[in-house]
């Protein structure tokens, strides 16, 4: 706890928002009590503000990619292409499973890491890439289905 407000004070000044700091900081804690991590004596510091950094950075990625606008048309207007492209979409994944239906959207839509999704799941990295990988070919062979 001795470091809690050196801690504190990089997440405020990265994220700019006292509770998602205060977030950061717990988590990093509840980590560190349920024994994810163990410090080496010397390096406790070291770890903790490097913790910091990298979990306000990941918030502010995820973030980021749920704020990103979307890029513009090559044709038509945004609109009319959005429509398009939403049509698309909905027509292929009405085609999935409901589990790859959620991963897709919590992948695509939502912007979710693999081990996010795995955890929103409840199975692991790997089951999350080979949904996707399938996702991915179920999508290949409805627009090209000669080439697969």
């Amino acid at each position: 706890m001795q470091h809690y407000a050196r801690m504190y004070r990089v997440a405020r000044t990265l994220l700019l928002d006292g509770q998602e700091s205060e977030d950061v900081c717990s988590d990093i804690f509840e980590s560190l009590l349920r024994g994810e991590t163990i410090l080496v004596p010397g390096m406790e510091e070291r770890y903790l503000m490097t913790s910091v950094r990298n979990r306000c950075l990941k918030r502010l990625r995820h973030e980021n990619l749920r704020k990103a606008p979307s890029p513009l048309p090559l044709w038509g207007s945004a609109s009319e292409e959005d429509d398009r492209i939403s049509d698309i979409v909905e027509d292929v994944v009405s085609h999935l499973s409901e589990q790859d239906q959620r991963i897709f959207r919590l992948r695509f839509n939502e912007g979710y890491s693999y081990e996010e999704i795995a955890a929103k799941e409840d199975i692991s990295k790997v089951a999350v890439w080979k949904h996707l990988s399938h996702i991915i070919t179920s999508i290949k062979k409805r627009f090209n289905p000669k080439d697969l």
